[in-house]
């Protein structure tokens, strides 16, 4: 009678253990969005364009709906198209949607470090450190419009020397990188300095790299990518970068360790790491890590969008003449825009604004769920990869009348009044939203506005504005096409 009693407690017991573990963890079986039937391996990656992954999504979207899913490769990831299934996810539910996925090749070049590819607690100090050390530097402030104005200046030289003879549309790049060096290293450079032109040189290959196939397969299957070596191209170019931006935080260490004044953003990591409040998140090479997304993020994003923008305005000669007028009469010839007349140019306003949602020049970048997540009825569970698709925001049918064409009017009332619009997503939305915005904003407005008042943007003689290239350039951006074009000075 004794074993089949201790068999009796033991099944007890065992049974009180189950009911103890489910009721600590009732978490609901998983209910994924529907897709299209994946392959084996392969996934659906047959479904994706190479090179605009993002208008494939979209084309998807349109037989699956906002919410669906997708395998790239063996990885099940969530696409979210459309304004309100964007909207509702990174602003709704902004606290579970605040992680990034592991991607192989930022895991291989920041190691979960950084502010734009980390997450968890790494992240969180790391972007409040960068919004702090920003402001502190005076982003958003006079003296940040000063900085951009003096880059003007420099950058009107360069275009002067050509005479109104063709220039590389690239050359437009150098002022918004060179603010993004002042900050970051505390003074602005020549734009023949070796170090300016080894990191330009470094980060445009860098980018065009991490645009590349090779990159994506990378991605998608780690283990092949590494046997077959994909991933090292990209990091000897970063390794390069490295050396560089070594040697200029051991440069402003000594100095800062003499009694110099914190004047950057390198200085104030460096301070930060010495005070070691963060248990080492801030040591080197975390540091190290920080200077390089700002670095790459600062000069990519704003370089590719002011080149936009005067491609855009060869290309539509009325909107720049429209454009040049208003500024003439707000401003005059002389007088140099600042940010609060930003107010009085509202079709100013309105063409910078329509040329950022225009090029949707980051389609979009890949959110992690940071806990079991309720997206569109369905239940994700912890770690799912999520893309907010920000391409089928910018070009949402609903949202705007003209998706597809180049249409200031999309942000003007009918009294020409500049018009606010919710569905205007290019820096993304809730927790994860750009760390540059407002200096992005900042530099795009007076670099764009003192352009067009000094000169009229044309392209080569005897090319017809209709024949530019506004077709992107394969690269981790959307960036344009290299080509040339004229800066006239206006009389």
């Amino acid at each position: 009678m004794a074993l089949p009693l201790l068999w009796a407690l033991l099944l007890a017991l065992g049974l009180w253990r189950l009911l103890r573990a489910s009721a600590r963890d009732p978490s609901p079986a998983p209910r994924w969005p529907p897709g299209p039937r994946p392959l084996p391996v392969l996934g659906n990656l047959h479904l994706l364009r190479v090179s605009q992954q993002d208008r494939s999504l979209m084309e998807l979207s349109e037989r699956y709906g906002p919410v669906f899913t997708v395998h790239l490769g063996r990885q099940k990831t969530v696409v979210l198209s459309g304004y309100e299934a964007v909207r509702d996810a990174l602003v709704g539910s902004g606290q579970e949607l605040a992680d990034r996925p592991p991607i192989p090749i930022f895991q291989l070049i920041q190691r979960g470090g950084g502010i734009f590819f980390s997450s968890g607690e790494p992240w969180r100090a790391a972007r409040q450190f960068t919004v702090r050390a920003l402001h502190s530097l005076g982003v958003g402030q006079g003296p940040m419009a000063d900085m951009v104005l003096q880059e003007l200046a420099c950058l009107s030289g360069q275009l002067d020397g050509y005479r109104g003879q063709p220039f590389p549309l690239a050359l437009l790049g150098w002022a918004p990188s060179n603010i993004t060096f002042a900050l970051l290293f505390g003074r602005r450079f020549d734009y023949q300095d070796p170090v300016f032109v080894s990191l330009l040189g470094l980060i445009d290959e860098v980018m065009v790299l991490l645009g590349s196939p090779s990159i994506q397969l990378f991605n998608t299957f780690p283990r092949l990518g590494t046997t077959l070596q994909l991933h090292r191209p990209v990091l000897k170019k970063i390794e390069e970068m490295q050396v560089i931006l070594k040697s200029v935080l051991d440069a402003r260490r000594t100095a800062l360790s003499r009694g110099g004044p914190v004047r950057s953003y390198v200085d104030a990591l460096i301070q930060q790491g010495q005070r070691d409040d963060h248990g080492g998140l801030f040591a080197e090479a975390n540091a190290l890590a920080c200077v390089l997304d700002v670095l790459m993020a600062g000069t990519e994003t704003t370089s590719a969008t002011l080149q936009w923008a005067v491609l855009l305005m060869a290309r539509h000669p009325d909107v720049q003449g429209r454009v040049q007028e208003e500024l003439d009469c707000v401003l005059g010839p002389g007088r140099l825009p600042r940010p609060e007349e930003q107010r009085s140019l509202p079709y100013t306003s309105a063409v910078l604004h329509e040329v950022q949602r225009f090029i949707t020049l980051l389609p979009h970048v890949p959110r992690c769920t940071a806990a079991d997540t309720r997206l569109g009825g369905y239940l994700l569970p912890k770690g799912t990869p999520v893309i907010p698709l920000l391409t089928s925001v910018l070009l949402d049918k609903t949202q705007w009348d003209t998706p597809g064409q180049f249409n200031p009017g999309h942000f003007l009332d009918a009294e020409g009044r500049f018009v606010k619009r919710a569905a205007f997503l290019p820096f993304s939305a809730g927790r994860r939203v750009c760390v540059g915005e407002s200096l992005a904003r900042t530099e795009l407005f007076l670099l764009f506005a003192g352009l067009l008042q000094r000169y009229r943007l044309l392209p080569p003689q005897g090319v017809s504005p209709a024949t530019l290239d506004t077709k992107p350039a394969p690269a981790f951006t959307m960036r344009p096409q290299a080509q040339a074009l004229r800066a006239v000075p206006r009389s």
